[in-house]
């Protein structure tokens, strides 16, 4: 499966999501949930971006950039089950107007780990009525994406995956601690939200998606896969996010079944795809004990990841050999950092190992980078991804020298 003929040209720009940046999605359960978990910081007004898209589309037009993911936010469109604001449909159909008339390729991302408050009230995903509901969002939704050229189903199901793994793991730890004091100590202890950007030793091991929950998810893909495509002329997939794990000697065994976990069912899941999502910032090394943590090294990122720009080459190669050959578009990669020549480098090096993996025959859509903007990362504001800063007072952008060299690259076609 190919994409289709008129997503020709190599994408180069960059990508955001809707609860990040657009400000006040107060039916959303992560709204719900910054006003009720200790330790997370509020997303508030965000940076604005749900009134200055057009500002923020502009500036990646004019640096010479061609393409813009955004997501659609499914608790604005669908505030209550089943009522759904034709006036919400009408702002994202603006966006994606105003993306076109910019020649940015808007790239559409359906779901980007927020839910409605009350799709989350009555179950979830793992709700009875979960992939109907999912469903009937799809086919609204569809009725503004007749002509836009990529959409992204969900954004990073396995990380969605953990993320419910690790809120089922303390809803257990708090009815256990109802019962019995001495868990009731050790629940308050851990219970505290963890955010599933911030990857060092300073906080709790994120655990490992439940399988059982990621089958979920993938059917819910699937079952929108073809509703898309017939109503639309997009190319359908979705996005994964790539740990680019390498074993150390004599824990091949124990790769291969992390990698199934974290990533592989959801690559497999993607084989019917149109293309597939990449997204990576780092590696992983795996011994016979599971996952080693990022080593504590100055050059860190801000959310503790190892600087290993080698991790996109690894991570297109890896998703081409799963998915069979379906078509590249890498959705995500960037760093996490105040120095922006420190981003330009690593971009540098990840464009390198991008572009070698297209020289050797894999077939690479474009790139586009996180982020557009500094924006709200699950839970707090300290990491800095964008290719624009963000003043959270007064809104002003101020393009950083990444974002015009990127434009460069983009111009050039190649790094």
């Amino acid at each position: 499966m190919t994409a289709k003929p008129e997503n020709t040209r190599l994408l180069w720009g960059a990508s955001t999501a809707p609860h990040q940046i657009e400000g006040n999605n107060i039916n959303s359960d992560w709204w719900q949930r910054e006003g009720q978990v200790p330790g997370l910081e509020r997303s508030g007004d965000a940076c604005d971006s749900y009134h200055r898209y057009e500002e923020d589309m502009r500036l990646l037009a004019d640096a010479g950039l061609n393409a813009y993911r955004f997501g659609v936010e499914w608790a604005r469109i669908e505030p209550v089950p089943g009522e759904f604001s034709r006036a919400e449909l009408a702002h994202y159909r603006r966006m994606i107007d105003k993306a076109l008339e910019l020649d940015l390729t808007p790239v559409v991302t359906l779901h980007h780990f927020t839910n409605p408050a009350w799709f989350a009230a009555e179950g979830g995903w793992l709700g009875e009525r979960g992939i109907d509901r999912f469903v009937s969002y799809v086919e609204r939704v569809c009725s503004i994406l007749g002509d836009v050229p990529y959409v992204a189903t969900m954004n990073e199901p396995n990380m969605l995956a953990m993320m419910m793994t690790m809120e089922l793991q303390m809803l257990q730890q708090m009815q256990q601690a109802q019962s019995q004091p001495q868990a009731k100590a050790e629940a308050e202890g851990d219970e505290v939200w963890q955010s599933p950007t911030v990857d060092n030793d300073f906080r709790p091991k994120l655990p490992a998606p439940d399988p059982a929950i990621g089958e979920v998810l993938v059917k819910a893909h699937h079952a929108v896969r073809d509703i898309v495509r017939s109503r639309t002329d997009a190319a359908v997939g979705w996005t994964v996010a790539n740990r680019a794990f390498v074993a150390r000697p004599g824990a091949e065994e124990k790769l291969t079944e992390l990698e199934y976990i974290w990533e592989n069912l959801y690559l497999e899941a993607a084989r019917g795809d149109d293309f597939i999502g990449v997204q990576s910032y780092s590696s992983q090394w795996i011994s016979k004990d599971g996952i080693e943590p990022h080593p504590q090294l100055p050059d860190n990122t801000q959310v503790g990841t190892a600087y290993r720009p080698d991790s996109l080459g690894m991570a297109v190669r890896h998703t081409w050999d799963i998915t069979g050959g379906v078509p590249i578009l890498v959705t995500e990669n960037g760093i996490a950092t105040e120095d922006d020549t420190r981003r330009i480098a690593y971009t540098q090096s990840a464009l390198e190992g991008l572009f070698a993996a297209a020289d050797d025959g894999i077939d690479v859509r474009g790139y586009l980078h996180w982020t557009a903007l500094d924006n709200y990362e699950w839970g707090h504001w300290e990491p800095k991804f964008g290719l624009i800063a963000v003043d959270r007072e007064t809104f002003e952008r101020r393009p950083k020298p990444s974002l015009a060299w990127l434009g460069d690259v983009a111009r050039r076609g190649r790094p």
